[in-house]
């Protein structure tokens, strides 16, 4: 068997409904404060009706702390990709132009598109918002994010719905492992627009409260926005550079149950064999991992499909690690959501604690699985993260304290 090529995280950034930034985030999921409320940053007519998961600042304020032009078009998603990518860069102390060959992985699904639906009747009549007529192709984030860093030597996006992000980090994790890049920056970033929030209504998948994953009464999910990005290194460059990594992504899996363009197989096909991938290419057994972070939307088809595929992996419910969805804090971020877990993933290892599923108070009958509804202490070596996307895109990380 061919030796593990080791990838470290050297350094990580988030901002999202609880938290503008990893310290706050983490500080939230402690202390078990949500950031699910009324609709507030984005004109809706469900604004008064449905719960979500905000950043609490407008697009002005983020232009302001970001210090951009006001005569450049940024798109919320944009920015909030900026200030995460940005953190991410400062924790790791790296500079982009350093000699190192760093590429850019950014994973979006709304891209410019909250931009377009506010503009799109103005566009004829008006020349004063034309220039966000280019941000709506998703790929135009990213060349903006990389632009605003400085990264040249690879730029690319990944859009496969709700895994977006986790597969973000699995290819850059593939391309160091391939010599194909010395780092990476690997992440996701979504805002919410009147098409998603109206697109998952519509779906009948929107909860009219708080959403309750895992539960047997629950109902339907809450969507929220979030931005995260990890900075993925070969362990020699973090070595040369006399960083300490902050955990290690081990393993990964991709896999795809081609069961309907919106809905999981019941028995969770996708997610069973993205978990049992990601676990052979870290070199891991199942009871080898201490804690999984859910992808838990809180939907009747996700929560039972995923919780099938876990019964299928573990064989009972007595030899499930604790689990947890921590989505009923940030809502589902949609694109986002494989790299804000993937930061709450890295949190429980550098803390040593598994966070609550909040709202949970009864199984799902068929299943009797219980998640973690406390704030635990816990030994853990390897956090397991499952992110799936809409036509199938199922995928899994694994996050490790240490590579051997």
């Amino acid at each position: 068997m061919s030796p593990i090529v080791p990838i470290a995280v050297t350094g990580m950034g988030a901002i999202s409904a609880i938290g503008n930034d990893v310290a706050e985030n983490f500080k939230s999921l402690a202390e078990a404060n949500h950031g699910i409320g009324p609709i507030r940053q984005l004109e809706t007519c469900h604004e008064e009706r449905l719960l979500a998961g905000e950043v609490h600042m407008s697009n002005a304020e983020l232009y302001d702390r970001l210090r951009l032009s006001q005569d450049i078009a940024y798109t919320r998603s944009t920015l909030l990709a900026l200030w995460a990518s940005r953190e991410a860069l400062e924790a790791a102390a790296i500079d982009p132009t350093d000699g190192y060959r760093t590429g850019l992985i950014s994973a979006t699904t709304v891209g410019g598109m909250d931009a377009t639906e506010r503009y799109y009747d103005d566009y004829l009549a008006s020349a004063k918002n034309r220039s966000f007529i280019h941000t709506h192709p998703c790929g135009y984030a990213a060349e903006q994010i990389a632009g605003q860093l400085g990264i040249a030597d690879f730029v690319t996006t990944i859009s496969t719905a709700c895994s977006s992000a986790a597969n973000a980090i699995m290819l850059g994790a593939r391309m160091i492992r391939a010599g194909l890049l010395d780092r990476a920056i690997v992440g996701g970033t979504d805002c919410l627009s009147r098409f998603t929030v109206n697109g998952f209504n519509s779906l009948m998948i929107y909860t009219d409260g708080h959403c309750r994953p895992f539960d047997e009464n629950r109902n339907g999910l809450n969507l929220g926005e979030a931005a995260a990005y990890l900075v993925l290194e070969a362990e020699e460059v973090a070595r040369n550079r006399a960083t300490l990594p902050i955990a290690y992504v081990t393993g990964y899996g991709n896999a795809n149950d081609a069961f309907h363009q919106t809905a999981s197989s019941d028995n969770g096909e996708g997610a069973y064999l993205a978990m049992q991938q990601a676990l052979e290419i870290a070199r891991l057994n199942p009871a080898d991992v201490d804690y999984i972070n859910a992808h838990g939307t809180a939907t009747p088809n996700n929560d039972l499909a995923e919780g099938n595929a876990l019964l299928r992996m573990y064989g009972s419910a007595s030899a499930l690690p604790p689990f947890s969805s921590t989505k009923a804090f940030t809502g589902h971020t949609l694109a986002a959501a494989g790299a804000i877990e993937a930061v709450f993933s890295i949190l429980a290892l550098q803390h040593q604690v598994v966070f609550p599923n909040l709202n949970f108070s009864q199984p799902i009958a068929s299943l009797n699985i219980v998640p973690q509804t406390g704030l635990t202490a816990k030994k853990i070596d390897h956090v397991l993260s499952n992110s799936f996307g809409f036509g199938g895109n199922c995928s899994t990380l694994i996050f490790s304290k240490d590579h051997d």
